[in-house]
């Protein structure tokens, strides 16, 4: 018989007299932060990468005044071991160059792990997630936003796979030539395909053979449902939250919610106030235009004036719309992660931020990666199990990442 105890036990013995306090002044529990600190925590979406190459921002930064949700210190405090830092293209102003802007952003990413090889280190598989984890740095992983930075070239998504993208959101808010969006499926303006195209589905393949994860957020729903079908391997859809609680088109319905299980995936919790607060989305939404006038405005003065377009500028109106609406509660978003749970399976949900990428309307309480373990206590208050809790912060999507390598060389085995 084993007489070890759990480490989170013994940590709760010994430190229960000192709970943690975080920023908000919420309380997270010593057994919490122990679960917390014995996992491997992994997010699979950050827009991160913008501020790196627009902002020359030092993901090192302790600046007591950053707003970001993403920086060394607040991943140390938050416990966070892996990121998948967006590659993101905004296509309206990269129009003729999308592959330089992403190769700028992947570039991005890189320079951060050279500039703090002490805390940081480039990530390609589930080997280095776990290897990030034991020497305590942080894995940086990369994800592409949106299909159309391969240019409808299949060769520029092998060259993205051989730099180390290891997933690809098929498609981001606009369709392209292979793909429908929910982002303009019911713009009348725009081309669309009933789903996937015939060079679609060849890319969920081929994304299958080089071992790239197929991510359905931002798709439509006919092309969710086209790449379930063909796709060989477990998809994730990185940053998306539940339909049957938030009506956002992003969102999965508890349909979708139990493909993606069948098919062996994971959907990562998107953190956006939008996503998982009905309340919140009804009363953003009724300001939604002014705000991207606002924006709009904006980006048509500095175009004139032929002045750059800051990220951060963008970002900080953004933000000044959104604090217009209350923020809603921590449990908004815990109700997307149990919805998910109960209906997908606890093996089929995970973590996906959207951090730095949704100009802070994140729920009450969630102001960086450093707030995670409220994530944590909050699960045991409603009395999940430490083992179950571990799985949902990234043992899930470990899992997924071997099976989609294992495909990988299942399918690289065969003769063409």
């Amino acid at each position: 018989m084993n007489h070890v105890k759990p480490l989170w036990l013994l940590l709760a013995v010994l430190s229960a007299a000192f709970p943690t306090i975080y920023q908000s002044g919420e309380t997270v529990s010593a057994k919490a932060r122990a679960i917390q600190d014995s996992a491997i925590v992994i997010d699979t979406h950050a827009d991160t990468p913008q501020r790196f190459l627009d902002e020359n921002f030092d993901i090192g930064s302790t600046d007591p005044n950053d707003i970001g949700h993403i920086s060394l210190d607040k991943a140390q405090r938050g416990n966070l071991g892996a990121e998948f830092f967006s590659i993101w293209v905004e296509p309206e102003s990269n129009q003729g160059h999308f592959a330089k802007r992403t190769m700028d952003l992947i570039d991005s990413v890189y320079e951060q792990a050279a500039h703090h090889p002490d805390r940081m280190m480039m990530a390609f598989s589930p080997a280095d997630i776990e290897r990030a984890h034991k020497e305590h740095k942080l894995a940086a992983l990369m994800g592409i936003e949106g299909g159309h930075s391969i240019e409808n070239d299949i060769r520029l998504l092998r060259d993205y796979y051989r730099l180390g993208v290891r997933y690809m959101t098929l498609t981001w808010s606009n369709t392209n030539e292979w793909a429908d969006s929910s982002g303009d499926i019911d713009d009348p303006k725009v081309q669309h395909h009933n789903g996937l195209t015939d060079f679609g589905k060849q890319v969920v393949l081929e994304m299958n053979r080089l071992g790239m994860i197929v991510d359905i957020s931002h798709v439509s729903d006919k092309t969710f449902w086209d790449t379930i079908a063909i796709s060989k391997a477990p998809v994730i859809a990185s940053h998306s939250s539940a339909r049957a609680l938030t009506a956002a088109p992003r969102n999965m319905t508890d349909d979708m919610l139990r493909a993606v299980a069948k098919n062996g995936g994971v959907v990562d919790v998107n953190f956006y106030s939008g996503f998982v607060d009905e309340d919140y989305r009804k009363q953003y939404a009724a300001i939604s235009k002014q705000a991207n006038d606002a924006v709009k405005a904006y980006v048509e003065k500095q175009k004139a004036e032929g002045k750059p377009i800051p990220y951060s500028d963008i970002d900080r109106i953004e933000r000044e719309w959104a604090a217009r609406v209350p923020r809603p509660p921590l449990g908004s978003l815990i109700d997307h992660i149990d919805h998910i749970a109960k209906v997908a399976g606890i093996d089929h949900v995970g973590l996906g931020s959207d951090f730095d990428g949704v100009s802070g309307a994140t729920p009450q309480g969630i102001d960086s990666a450093a707030d995670l373990p409220k994530i944590t206590q909050a699960l045991l208050d409603r009395d999940y199990r430490a083992d179950d809790i571990k799985k949902l912060l990234g043992g899930n999507v470990l899992r997924v990442l071997r099976q989609v390598e294992a495909v990988s060389h299942q399918m690289q085995e065969q003769p063409h």
